[in-house]
């Protein structure tokens, strides 16, 4: 017989996995009666249900590893919860966007509401094509013996989505609370928030779910297509191929993106996006060593400069993320700086020839034939553009507010462009490769992190990137001692290995 305390707890362990799917229901019909009825009880009792499945949410799977071990069923049940409730919640809070854009008071801003109500959508589709896409990589993997990750942790998706669910509820639904209570004043404060605030999360929250797309072809990539492929390598590697270049095509998407919000004035968000590209960038390049699509087959012919399919689209995301993007950006801006200030510089073509010479340090990338592990031959482009991109988002401030720094930020800029355009093709100077640095290196990797979400929602949030991407302009001071075959490891097993 099972005690009593025993009995309790597995059956509260079981009301916190199956509980949120009634309570996120509830919480979608009363959503339904805000739209129809404008009814504030309605929507106060249904951000209490949401709440509390989030809750549940955080903790579920924490109880049942702890007091349900042996349910077998445990992480299945967990799972398919969370599908069934993300299904719920993203589409209602794309909809309630929809209806709050149609309720909109005069005075707003209308292309600022209509583009995030866009971006909800493009993540309400993100979020759902993420859940789909793991539970096809995980069945594939585990019918080849693949082990499971249950570590809570690990599942960054699940201590996000329910908090972001949350809030967006808060915002696509708010109706005016009257009181002087402090949950009356919590809820308006976000229901009230500046949708520019909002557009940051959700930026972070869309590169968080395309990011985990991008772990499960990393994780599980390479057994899943075994039973699809039937032993022909090459039709394996074809498929395989279709990981990598997304994540790349994703890049180029990241670029025209960033110019998109560049030009409705959103330069802060432009930069995140960029980010975001240097992150998709990063992340490619992983995925195709990890599926071992770097190594040619044995039968393959050599080619002398290495020139591939997906190395091409590689150099075209590249282009248009790190060469275009960050001239484009640069353009518009000086076009106001020279309006509000009269400074007569010829900003156009320095555009074009960071562009071109960011195009240049590309075909050379591709043409080299001694390169060195681990390192780059010149500023490499994504760095390029993150280090001139960076001052942007002070010189947008200061041109909004009239600041007297303007002509600083103006000229600063200007040369920046120059500058970085000119140690882009310095290929006698040896840049680490970062991206390999924060795989291997526990401590860099974690103050990267807290860098970028420390200054994030703060007004340095450029300052803090700028002084960054400065250091590592500097970093061949320190990293020529590296030697390449340690700059040339990825992971921190190969570092323990070795």
């Amino acid at each position: 017989m099972m005690s009593d305390s025993r009995f309790i707890s597995t059956n509260f362990a079981a009301v916190l996995v199956y509980g949120r799917l009634p309570l996120v229901f509830g919480g979608m019909l009363f959503a339904v009666a805000v739209m129809l009825n404008q009814s504030l009880t309605a929507y106060l009792a249904g951000l209490g249900l949401l709440m509390t499945s989030m809750f549940f949410d955080l903790i579920d799977g924490w109880f049942a590893a702890r007091y349900r071990p042996q349910a077998k069923l445990a992480h299945l049940a967990d799972r398919i919860m969370d599908k069934a409730v993300y299904s719920m919640i993203f589409p209602m809070v794309a909809v309630g966007m929809m209806w709050r854009y149609q309720h909109l008071p005069e005075g707003s801003n209308l292309n600022l509401e209509i583009l995030h109500v866009v971006l909800v959508l493009i993540l309400c589709v993100a979020v759902l094509m993420r859940d789909n896409f793991a539970h096809f990589m995980r069945n594939f993997s585990l019918r080849r013996g693949e082990e499971e990750e249950f570590k809570e942790i690990t599942r960054l998706r699940t201590i996000v989505a329910a908090p972001i669910g949350v809030l967006l509820y808060l915002y696509a639904f708010y109706l005016p609370v009257v009181g002087e209570s402090n949950l009356s004043s919590w809820i308006s404060w976000f229901g009230e928030m500046n949708p520019r605030n909002l557009i940051i999360i959700e930026i972070l929250f869309l590169i968080i779910n395309l990011g985990s797309i991008a772990g499960y072809c990393r994780k599980y990539g390479t057994a899943c297509l075994d039973d699809l492929c039937l032993g022909d390598e090459i039709l394996r590697r074809r498929i395989l191929s279709i990981f990598p270049n997304a994540l790349t095509v994703m890049n180029a998407m990241m670029g025209v993106l960033a110019i998109f919000f560049a030009d409705q004035g959103r330069i802060k968000e432009a930069y995140l996006i960029l980010l975001g590209a240097a992150f998709f960038d990063k992340l490619d390049g992983a995925v195709a060593r990890k599926l071992g699509l770097t190594t040619p087959l044995p039968t393959q012919k050599q080619n002398k400069y290495s020139i591939t399919l997906g190395g091409v689209l590689d150099d075209i995301s590249d282009t248009v993320s790190f060469c275009i993007a960050p001239a484009i950006i640069f353009y518009m801006l000086m076009g106001r700086f020279s309006e509000q200030t009269g400074e007569t510089m010829a900003f156009l073509w320095v555009a074009i020839g960071y562009a071109v010479l960011g195009v240049v340090r590309l075909i050379f990338f591709i043409l080299d034939q001694n390169s060195i592990p681990g390192f780059f031959k010149g500023l490499p482009v994504p760095a390029a553009a993150l280090l001139v991109s960076a001052p942007f988002i002070m010189l947008d401030s200061a041109l909004d507010q009239g600041s007297q720094e303007l002509i600083f930020w103006g000229k600063l800029c200007f040369w920046l462009m120059i500058g970085t355009s000119l140690l882009m093709n310095s290929y006698f100077i040896r840049y680490i490769h970062v991206g390999r640095l924060i795989s291997r290196d526990r401590r860099f990797k974690w103050f990267t992190i807290f860098m970028i979400l420390g200054f994030l929602f703060t007004p340095y949030f450029g300052y803090a990137s700028f002084f960054y991407l400065s250091l590592y302009v500097l970093s061949p001071l320190y990293t020529w001692r590296i030697s390449p075959e340690v700059a040339a490891i990825e992971t921190r097993t190969q570092v323990a290995s070795s």
